[in-house]
């Protein structure tokens, strides 16, 4: 291992290597297993929207070894040299509400799902569909066998069906602590007690949880019990009820558009408030669900907007299809056309507020496939008001920041993993610039932009679809 030409990532320093690279002295000789020569670096870091132009990255077993300017090191010989003129290198991507493979699906089902999450970048996935198989996965991918990107896991999901009694609540949550979940995953249905059970238990035993907030016990008390994410933005709008409604309707989610008339969006600020207060996380999965419970389109129409559905199983997008049109014709297009605008101001208010905000789209779900759906989500945020470099913070570092892993990943960082995407553009120019990767470097292992479409091709192949 060589050692690293500095140690942080303090703008200061950034400075002194740029100018010493404009002297004479000779260059460092640099040792490792690759080197990103010439490259333009978004270190992502807590400095803000910047980029270093002309760096070295050295990455040696799995992690990033050395950074500096391009003048000032030479790789030693012998060393892959990725020549990325004029290319922009940033950490990979994590998804933060991804459905993990289920051992009812087949290995080949498996790898191609993971490896979609990889040929997009992103390199972490917080699972949010747990299930005991996945622990082996991800064994698997720890130990080089598969490949995959770096996962979280939650638990079974604690549900009205699955938990009926505090007690219940507290034995659930004591085992998925002992089975080694990162996360205790709670969903809708409930009761107050249970969910009292539940996170008196896991503040007790040291595991957090997150996920959906029950309607019995809506969204204040959820994020004053100490939830830690809210996805989907669950319960938000039912929140803007007057104090005195509590909300029952009926269809679940899609029964939200019965409430639009009685909600009070002069309470949003309260709930922007309650939630900073609580330090809780946000994962929105905006695309997902405006896709699947508020579609103003038919199933046509998104299937012609998602060409990357040509990497899912034929089976699986005809449900999708069927899903996207029975939903459609159950509601009024208006009605969900005014949901996902309020949805949007929620989040908005949220981002604006200072919330802890992080990406996520519950892929595979529908229309929502692995990866590439985080391109979409992506670009909903930019329409919202947020910069490219904002979103680029929730998919990269902000996650860390969630994880207590910010000397991991989600940095260009000496020490990190060599967790990269290489682009062939600025994202900070524009963020649909984030899907014109150049490569990909999951654990220190570099794939070019052409290996990684051949495998997409394959893929498209094997389920019978045009690549």
């Amino acid at each position: 291992m060589i050692q690293p030409y500095f140690t942080d990532r303090q703008l200061a320093l950034w400075s002194l290597l740029v100018a010493l690279g404009c002297g004479g002295e000779p260059p460092t000789i640099v040792d490792g297993d690759l080197a990103f020569v010439n490259v333009n670096v978004l270190p992502m870091d807590v400095q803000g929207a910047r980029v270093f132009e002309r760096q070295t990255v050295v990455v040696d077993a799995g992690r990033i070894a050395a950074i500096g300017h391009t003048d000032r090191f030479e790789p030693a010989e012998g060393m892959e040299v990725v020549d990325a003129s004029g290319h922009y290198l940033m950490p990979g991507l994590t998804e933060m509400h991804g459905h993990l493979p289920n051992p009812r699906m087949s290995d080949a089902d498996i790898k191609n799902l993971l490896f979609l999450y990889i040929a997009n970048g992103v390199t972490t996935v917080r699972g949010m569909q747990g299930d005991p198989s996945q622990f082996a996965l991800r064994s698997a991918i720890d130990r080089g066998l598969l490949l995959g990107p770096h996962l979280y896991l939650a638990s079974v999901s604690m549900n009205g069906s699955s938990v009926t009694t505090p007690e219940e609540a507290a034995q659930r949550a004591r085992e998925y602590r002992v089975d080694g979940y990162d996360l205790i995953k709670t969903h809708e249905g409930m009761n107050l007690e249970s969910f009292d059970a539940l996170a008196e238990t896991a503040a007790e035993i040291g595991i957090p949880f997150g996920g959906h907030v029950s309607d019995d016990v809506g969204l204040r008390h959820t994020l004053a019990s100490g939830q830690v994410s809210i996805d989907h933005l669950d319960n938000y709008v039912e929140a803007l009820l007057p104090k005195d409604e509590r909300f029952h309707a009926e269809g679940g989610l899609r029964g939200v558009g019965a409430l639009l008339d009685r909600v009070d969006e002069g309470r949003i600020p309260e709930l922007v408030k309650a939630t900073v207060d609580a330090g809780a996380w946000m994962v929105p999965t905006m695309v997902l669900w405006e896709t699947a419970f508020f579609n103003e389109r038919g199933s046509a129409d998104v299937f012609e907007d998602r060409p990357e559905v040509r990497y899912m199983p034929l089976e699986t997008v005809d449900r999708w299809r069927q899903a996207v049109d029975i939903r459609l014709s159950s509601t009024d297009v208006e009605t969900n056309r005014r949901v996902s605008a309020l949805r949007r101001r929620i989040l908005k208010a949220l981002h604006d507020g200072g919330a802890n905000i992080a990406l996520g789209t519950d892929s595979p779900q529908v229309f929502s496939v692995p990866g590439f759906a985080m391109h979409h989500e992506m670009a909903l945020y930019v329409e919202i008001g947020m910069t490219p470099y904002e979103v680029l913070e929730v998919g990269t570092r902000r996650p860390a920041e969630y994880f207590d892993a910010t000397d991991e990943f989600g940095m260009v960082a000496v020490g990190r993993r060599a967790d990269l995407l290489l682009l062939s553009e600025n994202p900070l120019d524009d963020i649909g610039n984030v899907r014109k990767r150049a490569g990909v470097m999951i654990n220190g292992r570099w794939m070019r932009s052409d290996e990684l479409d051949q495998r997409l091709r394959d893929i498209a192949l094997f389920y019978g679809n045009e690549p």
